[in-house]
C-alpha cells in the first residue's frame, strides 16, 4: 500500500508569507518553491502549479512545456486582475516579470517505480534502508550556490532546466521531496557522514564564496553524524506533525545547520 504525506512551514518571522506549496495525493507528491525575489504572487503561483499537476508523470521537458502551455493563461488572467487592484507600479512589475517558482514532483506507478521530475533547486530523494544509500535528483552540493531555474507564468520555459528520472519504491525505501534549504541540509549531512566518499564534492562546496560555507563548516564540526537516525527518521516523524517539524527545523537553524527559509517536505512510501 502506498502512503503519501506533505507539510510546509513559513519562515520564523512575524508576518512572513510562506511562498512554498506542497501536495500529497494518492500516488503523487510535489513541492513548489515560489521565488519572491522577482515578480509578484510567488506564493499563489507555487500553489497553482502543484494543484494543477496531471495524474500521469511528466517525463520530458517538452511535456512540461506543453503542460504549462495548457494552464498558464487562467493563472495569468487571475493574477493580472489582482495586480490591477494593487495599482500601476505593481501591474507594471507583473507585466515585466510575471511570477516565479521551482517545481519537483513524483508519481508512483503500479510497477513499484516512482517517476520524478524537477525544475529548479527543489530536490527529489530516494533513501534505501537496506543499503543505507541516498540518491537524488540534484547535481552537487556546491550547485545550491547557483541561481536556480524557475518556471515563469509568462515566459517561455528554458528546457535545459528540466531533469527527470526514476526511483524504485519498496518496503526498504522512501522517496521524498524538499525545498532548497532543507535539501541542502539533507545532502550536506549525508555527504559529511561519508566524508571519504564525497571528499572532493565537500571541498568544492566549502571553497565557494556563499552563505552555505558557514553551514558546511558548522556541520563539519559535529563529532559524529548518524544520518539515518538524525535525518531520515526525523523527517519521517516531522511530516506528520507541524509542531515536531517546526521544533526540528528551528533547532537546526539555531545550530547553524539550516539557513532561514520556508521549509517544505513531501514523502511517499510503501507499507
Amino acid at each position: 500500500m502506498i502512503k503519501t504525506r506533505c507539510i510546509t512551514l513559513g519562515k520564523f518571522e512575524k508576518n512572513s508569507i510562506n511562498e512554498d506549496a506542497v501536495c500529497a495525493r494518492k500516488n503523487l507528491i510535489a513541492v513548489s518553491d515560489g521565488a519572491g525575489g522577482g515578480g509578484l504572487f510567488a506564493d499563489i503561483w507555487s500553489k497553482y502549479l502543484v494543484s494543477h499537476l496531471p495524474h500521469k508523470p511528466i517525463t520530458t521537458a517538452e511535456q512540461l512545456d506543453e503542460w504549462i502551455g495548457l494552464i498558464w493563461e487562467s493563472y495569468y488572467n487571475m493574477a493580472e486582475k489582482s495586480a490591477k487592484k494593487l495599482g500601476g507600479m505593481a501591474l507594471d512589475k507583473f507585466y515585466d516579470e510575471g511570477s516565479f517558482a521551482t517545481l519537483a514532483a513524483v508519481w508512483s506507478q503500479n510497477d513499484n517505480i516512482c517517476h520524478w521530475m524537477t525544475y529548479g533547486d527543489s530536490v527529489v530523494f530516494h533513501y534505501d534502508y537496506a543499503t543505507k544509500k541516498l540518491t537524488h535528483s540534484f547535481t552537487s552540493l556546491a550547485d545550491f550556490n547557483n541561481a536556480p531555474y524557475l518556471i515563469n507564468c509568462k515566459d517561455e520555459l528554458n528546457l535545459e532546466g528540466f531533469w527527470s528520472g526514476r526511483f524504485p519504491l519498496n518496503k526498504n525505501s522512501i522517496v521524498f521531496v524538499t525545498s532548497d534549504a532543507l535539501s541542502h541540509y539533507i545532502l550536506m549531512m549525508y555527504e559529511l557522514s561519508r566524508k571519504e566518499e564525497y571528499a572532493s564534492e565537500i571541498e568544492r562546496a566549502s571553497s565557494s564564496n556563499s552563505k552555505n560555507i558557514n553551514l558546511i563548516a558548522k556541520a563539519q564540526s559535529l563529532p559524529n553524524i548518524r544520518f539515518e537516525k538524525e535525518v531520515i527518521d526525523k523527517l519521517r516523524k516531522a511530516v506528520y506533525d507541524k509542531t515536531i517539524f517546526q521544533k526540528w527545523t528551528e533547532s537546526l537553524y539555531r545550530k547553524g545547520l539550516l539557513v532561514l527559509d520556508d521549509y517544505s517536505l513531501a514523502v511517499i512510501y510503501e507499507t
